[in-house]
C-alpha cells in the first residue's frame, strides 16, 4: 500500500530542565508525547535536581536561548506552545519576541513563579516583565500562591472563583486557576477555568489521590491541555481532558516509589 505523508500534530515547550526527570522539560516531553503529539523543546535553564529537591541551577545564555527558537520555529509548525518558567526579564523578552515574529498559536503559559516552600523563583523586574507578556498568551494556569502574586490579594474558597474572572480581566487572557492548595476537608480538589474570549465560568472536579508523588503536575496539566489544543480541541475540552490526564496520572503513580523524596506522577501507567 502507497504511503500518504501526513503532518505531525506538533507542540513546542520553553521550559527548564529537570535532571531528576520529574518535571520541567522532562516532564512535558512524557504529557505532550502521552497525549498524542509530537514534541520539541527549547531549554531555558538546566537544574541539578533531583525528588528531594534543587542544589544548582543554570541560566542558558539568552543568545542561545533565541537561537534555540529560531531553529525550531523557522522550520516547524506548532499547533500550540507550552511556556514554564521564565527566570529573567532577558529571557521573557525574548521569547515574547520570537513568539510574535513566528505568529505562534494557542500559547498556554504556567507561571512558575513560587517555590513550595512559599519562595519566590524569580526577580521582582522578571515577575513585572511576565505580567506585560501575559496579555499575548492564550491561558495561564496559575495556582494559589502564584495568582495571588498576579493579583496581589489573597485567594480563598470565598473568592476562588471570583479570583480566577478577576486575573483573566486584569491580564486579558483566559485563565485556569488550580485549586490544589486550597485548605478544605474534602476529598475532592476543584480547578476553575474562566474562558476570557466567551467570559464563561467552567469548573472541573476530580477525587483528591493520597500521595506525596506529586512532583512535576503543574508541568504536566499546563504541557496536556497544549497538546490538546494542538489536537483541534477547544479550550473547555481541552482543559478537562488535561485536567483528567493529570490526576490519572498521580493516581497511576501513587504507589510508586523514585528516589527518596516527592516522587512524579506516572504519565504512561509504567
Amino acid at each position: 500500500m502507497e504511503n500518504i505523508n501526513s503532518t505531525y500534530n506538533s507542540v513546542l515547550t520553553i521550559a527548564g530542565s529537570d535532571s531528576g526527570g520529574g518535571a520541567g522539560i522532562q516532564a512535558d516531553i512524557k504529557s505532550i508525547s502521552a497525549c498524542g503529539a509530537f514534541v520539541a523543546s527549547v531549554i531555558t535553564a538546566t537544574t541539578a535536581q533531583n525528588t528531594l529537591g534543587v542544589t544548582d541551577i543554570h541560566a542558558i545564555p539568552v543568545t542561545h536561548i533565541g537561537a534555540q527558537l529560531d531553529a525550531v520555529l523557522n522550520d516547524i509548525t506548532f499547533g500550540a506552545i507550552k511556556i514554564g518558567m521564565l527566570h529573567s526579564k532577558e529571557v521573557i523578552q525574548t521569547v515574547e519576541e520570537k513568539l510574535a515574529q513566528y505568529n505562534a498559536k494557542n500559547i498556554v503559559l504556567d507561571p512558575v513563579m513560587v517555590a513550595t516552600s512559599g519562595d519566590k523563583l524569580i526577580t521582582d523586574t522578571a515577575i513585572e516583565t511576565l505580567k506585560s507578556f501575559l496579555p499575548k498568551v492564550d491561558l495561564i494556569t496559575p495556582n494559589i500562591p502564584e495568582a495571588e502574586l498576579l493579583l496581589e490579594s489573597k485567594i480563598s474558597t470565598d473568592n476562588f472563583i471570583a479570583s480566577a474572572e478577576a486575573l483573566a480581566n486584569t491580564y486579558q487572557t483566559s485563565v485556569l486557576l488550580k485549586g490544589g492548595h486550597i485548605e478544605n476537608h474534602s476529598n475532592q480538589v476543584m480547578d476553575v477555568l474562566f474562558d476570557y474570549n466567551s467570559k464563561s465560568i467552567h469548573e472541573f472536579v476530580n477525587t483528591k489521590v493520597d500521595t506525596k508523588n506529586t512532583h512535576g503536575t503543574g508541568c504536566s496539566l499546563s504541557s496536556s491541555i497544549a497538546t490538546y489544543l494542538c489536537l483541534g480541541h477547544p479550550l473547555e475540552v481541552a482543559v478537562k481532558k488535561g485536567c483528567d490526564f493529570v490526576n490519572k496520572a498521580i493516581y497511576n503513580g501513587k504507589n510508586k516509589i523514585l528516589g527518596k523524596g516527592n516522587g512524579p506522577i506516572n504519565h504512561f501507567n509504567l
